[in-house]
Parts: structure tokens; C-alpha cells; sequence
């Protein structure tokens, strides 16, 4: 990890910040981290183009959540077990 300093924030912001962390028992630095996590997701889905892949889509919704981690791999792991189960199943005739 590396370090990152952000000069001139507004003191009602730092405040506001200071408390928020308190509320959830984080340092300044993991709340102001989640807080630049979570900026950077809505920046990126106020952009996304409206053909993105299923995965790509079911992953922002993970991200939004912060469960991007071995959870989305695992949930993305059996999702696609169960698509391979239904290739080639017989189609019912709905007649």
C-alpha cells in the first residue's frame, strides 16, 4: 500500500468525516479510504456503457457492497457451474 496526501480539505468536511468514522469505529484514514472507494464506484457507474457484460455488471453490484473479494469469485464460480448444467438439457415442449 502507499501513502496519499490530500492538502487543503475543508475542516467542516474533515469533521464530518471524523464523525462518521467514530460512528462505525474506523480511523480518519479507513473512513476517508472507504469513502474515496465508494467515490470511485459511483463515478464509474455514472459512465458505464450499456453493453457491458452480465459479469462486469453483476461485479459493480458486488463492489457497492465491498464484497469483491474471494465471495464474488466463489458466487461467479457456481453461477457459471450451473449455466454449464443446463447446456444441452432437453427443452420442454410447451405444446
Amino acid at each position: 500500500m502507499s501513502d496519499m496526501l490530500i492538502r487543503n480539505v475543508p475542516e467542516p468536511l474533515k469533521r464530518e468525516i471524523e464523525q462518521a468514522a467514530r460512528k462505525v469505529g474506523q480511523s480518519l484514514s479507513g473512513k476517508a479510504i472507504d469513502l474515496l472507494w465508494k467515490g470511485m464506484i459511483a463515478e464509474k457507474e455514472a459512465r458505464l456503457e450499456p453493453n457491458l457484460s452480465a459479469w462486469d455488471s453483476i461485479r459493480s453490484a458486488f463492489a457497492n457492497e465491498s464484497a469483491i473479494d474471494n465471495e464474488f469469485a466463489d458466487i461467479m464460480a457456481e453461477i457459471e457451474a450451473e449455466r454449464k448444467q443446463d447446456f444441452g438439457r432437453r427443452i420442454e415442449d410447451f405444446e
